[in-house]
């Protein structure tokens, strides 16, 4: 570090310690990060070495003397709360500190040198993955589990038990023999890229801002004020450290071997290294292999493997003495900004999309990056024509994180956010909870319109054989305005548009006649209510059973349907509340649409799967959403991801090689779709 004077470092120090305690806030109490792990943990770097070089300014109060904190304070008024509300804080037993970490092997060496002489006996290392999820604390008593805490503050923690128990990774009683009568154990809770993809692409549907990556997905799901939604996000666990009293282990390895066989989720990633090269082995190996994981992971832990010399090397005021965290440098393109496009989804939020000069990014050449929104712009500082640093969140996202400024050109315009929608001309609202920009005129937007169109039509809905192109050819030929229209279309309409033949036209015939069988909860899903998405109509449908009953529900009464909100509440009464609502509904009920829930559309046709958890992988004889309903049928639940607490991986054709051989080594029954029909028979 470069000579200070120690005025200016102290002014530095101040600086450095309100940036981190605001960019801490934002990681885990918002769940909206404002900068990466690599610029963070390089701001933290910098305030470790001033107060280095200067020792006496520092202060017990100092981000590099404490974790990062959960507890929803605000660092700027000393208030507020988390977005979803409170929990009760509970004490932790034990201090639940953070690891030191690195992003240099040599320092990986130095960590081993210092282990090596403050002791003197043998000893080798743990090495494990590091899962890029939020830190859970579980208590198990007399083998059931007690209570889950968040880390908090290092010190106490959240309650999240109610939400915790609606994770199928996590027993709610130990299996087996042998277990302490009383003991913690912590981990993470993740969210595998699969369910992170399906998540957003829910929230996309409803009009919510999408997560940045599957860690804040998994920290926001934590505290959820509805545990029952836990149930389809699909989160997983992994747990890796033992503590308690009197523990019969005497290696850190032997502690979770004994876990494992309780039936907690540990990882199968893992390894023992008799040296530091072996250690480092193991990380250059990951550093590729990593991309091919089913989840996220920012690094590798290595730990001392001896518990006896985890107690004789002890602590520093947040840290182990005995880990440390090998972090992954992110993927980085520098690449040029050539336009902003601005695009109007069907909810009406207005997204600015970055276009790029194509560069390759993890595996993939990076064409477009999201901005989120004009925040996020405001906060770039962007101009067009810039160069743009590009990550790719969680390794799925493209994500722009910082402009070189070194290469603007003085005369490169500030982009101008719109103030009216980019395509019908109407003044924008700006959503204060979101932070987004909106059009109000959805009934009038022609991207709305279409974007209602698609959806209504998409698999999960009404399954109508169209696309985006037969939409807009559609829209833009004055052939469709409302969802009706699409039922009330001639031959000689459908003739007329570009390539369509006697075949396409009988094919989209028979396609919205068999729409005409869909059960009312798709119905419901497809009518594009705000908030209201696959889940959500799932519920309603079942509870009020038409669409009738739905619309002449009292707030009130809709308040009182398992995971409903104001929000959502608000949302269905206005829609309700539109007449050209109520005409298009009338409309649709005319074409033969299914306006309530038949019996066969409830009835169970057997308990043969009851309290089975079911993964499905690849593709079978019929759509995997067929699939996942027949499962529902016969008793059983489909989860996302493969984990100690999945009974069944039904594999069709082309499964997920990683979930195949994380099955194998769970030793979960793979069956194949014949299979599963004889065992639904039996």
């Amino acid at each position: 570090m470069a000579k200070i004077s120690k005025s200016a470092a102290k002014e530095r120090i101040v600086l450095l310690r309100k940036e981190l305690e605001r960019y801490n806030y934002q990681y885990y109490v918002l769940n909206a990060p404002a900068i990466s792990d690599f610029e963070f943990d390089l701001l933290m770097q910098e305030l470790q070495g001033l107060e280095k070089m200067f020792p006496d300014l520092q202060t017990a109060d100092s981000p590099t003397q404490h974790v990062g904190s959960d507890i929803a304070e605000n660092p700027e008024t000393g208030t507020g709360s988390a977005p979803e509300g409170k929990f009760v804080q509970v004490a932790h037993r034990y201090p639940m500190m953070s690891l030191g970490n690195t992003y240099s092997l040599e320092e990986m060496r130095e960590f081993d040198a210092r282990i090596a002489k403050a002791v003197d006996k043998p000893y080798n290392y743990s090495c494990e993955l590091k899962f890029d999820g939020v830190a859970i604390c579980l208590t198990y008593r007399n083998g059931k589990l007690l209570h889950a805490l968040t880390r908090g503050d290092g010190a106490k923690g959240d309650d999240v038990t109610r939400n915790v128990v609606n994770i199928p990774a996590i027993p709610h009683e130990l299996k087996g023999e042998g277990f302490p009568s009383e003991f913690e154990i912590r981990g993470e809770i993740y969210l595998p890229f699969e369910d992170f993809e399906r998540l957003n692409r829910e929230r996309d549907e409803v009009g919510d801002a999408p997560f940045a990556n599957p860690r804040n997905a998994a920290s926001g799901s934590l505290k959820l004020q509805r545990p029952e939604e836990m149930r389809e996000r699909g989160l997983g666990c992994v747990l890796y450290h033992i503590l308690g009293e009197n523990l019969p282990f005497k290696t850190h390895t032997e502690a979770l071997q004994a876990a494992a066989s309780w039936g907690l989720p540990i990882s199968h990633y893992s390894e023992t290294a008799g040296n530091i090269d072996e250690a480092l082995a193991y990380i250059n190996r990951w550093d590729e292999a990593r991309h091919n994981l089913p989840f996220a992971t920012d690094g590798i832990v290595i730990k001392v493997n001896q518990l006896d010399l985890q107690r004789q090397l002890g602590f520093t005021a947040k840290s182990p003495r005995w880990a440390t965290a090998y972090k992954f440098k992110p993927e980085v393109a520098l690449t040029p900004l050539l336009s902003i496009d601005y695009q109007v989804g069907r909810t009406g939020a207005v997204t600015p999309v970055a276009n790029l000069e194509p560069v390759p990014l993890s595996g993939t050449v990076v064409k477009r990056a999201s901005l989120h929104n004009k925040d996020q712009m405001d906060l770039l500082d962007i101009r067009i024509g810039d160069w743009v640093y590009v990550e790719k969140g969680g390794e799925i996202i493209p994500k722009i994180t910082a402009v070189e400024l070194a290469k603007r050109a003085t005369d490169a315009p500030k982009p101008d956010f719109p103030k009216v929608c980019p395509d019908c001309g109407t003044p924008l609202v700006r959503d204060e909870e979101q932070a987004r920009h909106y059009c109000p005129n959805s009934d009038g937007c022609p991207e709305q319109i279409k974007g209602r169109f698609n959806h209504f039509i998409s698999r999960k809905a009404m399954d109508i054989l169209a696309g985006d192109a037969t939409v807009d050819m559609l829209y833009d030929m004055g052939y469709i305005k409302t969802l009706p229209d699409l039922y009330d279309l001639t031959d000689e309409q459908l003739m007329s548009l570009k390539n369509w033949k006697e075949r396409s036209v009988a094919n989209f015939r028979k396609s919205l006649e068999r729409s005409k069988e869909v059960p009312f909860n798709r119905v419901l899903n497809a009518l594009g209510i705000r908030h209201v998405g696959e889940t959500t109509a799932k519920t309603l449908a079942g509870h009020f059973g038409s669409i009738d009953r739905l619309a002449s529900a009292s707030r009130d009464e809709l308040l009182q349907v398992p995971d409903i909100g104001d929000t959502v509440a608000d949302s269905i009464i206005a829609y309700f509340a539109d007449g050209r609502h109520i005409e298009d509904i009338a409309r649709l009920r005319a074409a033969g649409l299914q306006m309530e829930m038949r019996q066969s559309d409830s009835k169970r046709l057997s308990d043969r799967l009851e309290g089975k958890s079911i993964v499905i992988s690849g593709n079978f004889s019929i759509s995997r959403e067929e699939m996942k309903s027949l499962i529902a049928a016969h008793g059983g639940r489909n989860t996302g991801s493969v984990s100690g607490s999945t009974d069944y991986l039904l594999a069709g054709e082309k499964p997920g090689p990683e979930k195949m051989r994380k099955a194998e080594k769970l030793g979960i029954n793979v069956i194949s779709e014949e299979e599963f029909y004889t065992l639904i028979q039996e």
